[in-house]
């Protein structure tokens, strides 16, 4: 079964569909999120659509889709030996990353032009990478290294999470300055590989 997350005409500032799953493999959940994540950059790059509206929707999906990992997914996994530590810190390095780019966009004021242009880039290619890094190193241990049984409650409790995340409008723009800034105090975001 296929769904759209976004509808590809929507032109109005509209909620944007980012999926409500109840339960499901841990794996396929976050999969059709990675799904979603390149429809709304598609959707970011297209000038024609409702920018605005896609990267409220994009940070929303972001910031829930990696508090439910980092607070679930990953140490799960690390406990049943699928990945270890250093698969797990990157994965939060990542989504660090990932929110630093996604503040870029979101405190912009006009959503057209080179600087929304260039922020757009950084985002797509940051997200991009984390989303290849992910499936390589920790979707496929844990496809192999994780009991079907354990995906599934896993899954169960990822969806859960992500789901509650995104009724409290976690992609708001204070609340992902707020995440950056914890990430910079904690060592996540390094200064200089931002500005090299």
């Amino acid at each position: 079964m296929t769904s759209t997350p976004i509808d590809a005409n929507r032109t109005d500032s509209s909620v944007i569909d980012l999926g409500r799953p109840v339960a499901g493999d841990v794996v396929a959940l976050i999969l059709a999120d990675h799904v979603r994540f390149e429809t709304l950059l598609r959707q970011l790059r297209d000038s024609s659509a409702d920018r605005d509206a896609v990267r409220r929707a994009l940070a929303t999906l972001h910031v829930a889709h990696a508090e439910a990992e980092e607070r679930l997914v990953y140490p799960t996994l690390r406990r049943e030996h699928a990945i270890g530590a250093h698969e797990a810190e990157h994965g939060e390095e990542e989504h660090a990353e990932g929110n630093q780019a996604l503040l870029d966009v979101l405190e912009l004021a006009e959503v057209s032009g080179k600087e929304f242009d260039e922020a757009v880039e950084e985002l797509s290619k940051v997200l991009n990478h984390h989303l290849t890094e992910e499936e390589l190193t920790i979707l496929n241990p844990a496809r192999s290294n994780v009991p079907a049984d354990v995906r599934a409650e896993l899954g169960q409790a990822f969806v859960t999470e992500r789901n509650a995340q995104i009724d409290d409008d976690c992609g708001r723009v204070e609340n992902v300055r707020a995440l950056v800034a914890r990430a910079e105090k904690s060592g996540l975001l390094d200064e200089d590989a931002d500005e090299a």
